[in-house]
């Protein structure tokens, strides 16, 4: 497991640990007014500074380590993410008594571009999102965000992924859940830090292996990869795909581009 889960875990994976979503923690006065100013104060001026990095990284091929540092910390007490699975979008929002489909800040933010690929997630009737400043999307309190059954929202994010979505769940302030994101790199400001060797996500509990006696190399899944995981490797004249456990996230889009049922997720060894 994470170090989150040894954290906030309470024994289990954090991310399906109830308490992470409980009420007490949404009431806390100073969650509350970070999720007031959250697209201003995270993601707005996260767009800006990243922005600035990626120059410096272009350049230098490397940030300070200090900066690096204190990015990464500051993300795990406000808003630290970790690329889920599938199957764990089933189980958590499964169990969910409400869900609510919202507008890509981190899209709207670079591109001016509504995109609702966002879902606020609640294990009780009382829900976090009635905080956010939907005046940011140029709209009314109450629009732009769109109630969603359990089901419907599996089936939209299962739709997303075969689009090439990665999966991740947030906190908002750490250890409270607000939300599961399903992004693609260059969208998604958390995604767009690992490009600079900042990594305010962790990978997923579980990480992709292939069969190598049902792959034929044919590298579909090499292309379907966000996170550069994958190669090759000759062997007696074929070629069989080879996962780098190290950067592979476990997010699950290779399997999902195998024709060949190849490739599937283990639990990872931390």
């Amino acid at each position: 497991m994470c170090e989150f889960c040894t954290k906030h875990g309470d024994g289990q994976v954090w991310f399906k640990n109830a308490a992470n979503y409980a009420n007490d923690l949404m009431a806390d006065l100073n969650r509350r007014k970070y999720i007031k100013d959250f697209f201003n104060s995270t993601i707005e001026a996260g767009v800006v500074t990243i922005g600035r990095l990626e120059t410096i990284y272009q350049k230098k091929k490397t940030l300070p380590d200090r900066l690096v540092r204190q990015m990464v910390d500051k993300a795990g007490e406000e808003h630290f993410g970790q690329v889920v699975t599938m199957e764990d979008i089933r189980e958590i929002v499964g169990q969910a008594a409400t869900v609510v489909r919202m507008p890509c800040a981190c899209r709207w933010a670079s591109m001016k571009k509504e995109n609702r690929c966002c879902y606020s997630v609640s294990y009780s009737p009382e829900t976090w999102y009635q905080d956010l400043d939907m005046g940011y999307f140029g709209k009314a309190q109450d629009m732009g965000l769109e109630s969603v059954s359990p089901a419907d929202a599996i089936a939209q994010m299962e739709k997303l992924e075969q689009e090439g979505a990665v999966h991740t769940i947030w906190t908002m302030v750490t250890p409270f859940i607000g939300a599961i994101c399903n992004c693609e790199p260059g969208d998604c400001l958390g995604l767009r830090t690992l490009a600079i060797d900042v990594e305010t996500m962790y990978r997923g509990e579980q990480q992709a292996v292939v069969d190598e006696e049902l792959c034929n190399g044919c590298g579909t899944c090499q292309e379907a990869c966000h996170f550069n995981a994958i190669s090759s490797i000759g062997s007696s004249g074929e070629f069989l795909a080879k996962i780098d456990t190290d950067k592979c996230f476990g997010c699950g889009l290779c399997r999902n581009s195998c024709p060949q049922d190849a490739l599937g997720m283990v639990d990872r060894n931390w």
